[in-house]
């Protein structure tokens, strides 16, 4: 049982860590900072797009960088950045 709840904690752990960010530049505008995700997946971005323009997006500019998500820190994973507009 003990590992189970182990288990479990960790992966909490691990997926608030897989959480975008956004900032909003204007009017229906926002930028979204992805996370370090191996693989390159867009899920996290996608995600926060949804909640943050419900009635649907579209991605103006897209910028996808390899283990380094602003050329200083060395982390793993691939780093996908978007500026998105609300339809």
């Amino acid at each position: 049982m003990p590992r189970i709840l182990l288990c479990l904690a960790a992966v909490f752990a691990i997926a608030g860590c897989t959480e975008a960010t956004v900032t909003s530049l204007g009017n229906r505008t926002f930028h979204i900072q992805g996370p370090g995700v191996p693989g390159g997946s867009t899920v996290p971005n996608q995600r926060v797009a949804a909640r943050v323009c419900p009635d649907g997006y579209r991605v103006l500019h897209e910028t996808v960088r390899n283990n380094t998500p602003d050329g200083y820190r060395d982390e793993p994973g691939v780093f996908t950045n978007w500026t998105i507009r609300c339809i």
